[in-house]
């Protein structure tokens, strides 16, 4: 399943769900979209995902829009990194706040 999952980069920061939804659909069923907002601004990040249904339809949309251009924005699509584990805890690894 995680073959499925696409990493979609470079996006417009106007683009939405459903016009990336509609772009994908020309690669097969797309099961879930999903564009990255800031939290506080709640505008783009200019990236997000995509979820085809097969492996070989997220390959498909690999060869067709990676590298395409969307209002003079060339987009990235690969496979999609599994989500790293975030450390837990506030503060682990700085060493600016020191108790004395």
């Amino acid at each position: 399943m995680e073959e499925n999952r696409l990493y979609v980069g470079g996006l417009p920061y106007d683009y939405s769900d459903a016009q990336l939804r509609d772009m994908f659909s020309q690669a097969g069923n797309v099961v879930s979209v999903n564009i990255i907002s800031d939290k506080f601004s709640g505008r783009s990040k200019g990236f997000g995902f995509v979820e085809m249904s097969s492996t070989e339809e997220a390959q498909k949309a690999i060869q067709m829009f990676n590298g395409k251009e969307i209002d003079n924005r060339k987009i990235t699509v690969n496979i999609a990194r599994p989500r790293e584990e975030r450390e837990s805890g506030r503060g682990q690894g700085r060493s600016d706040r020191r108790s004395r």
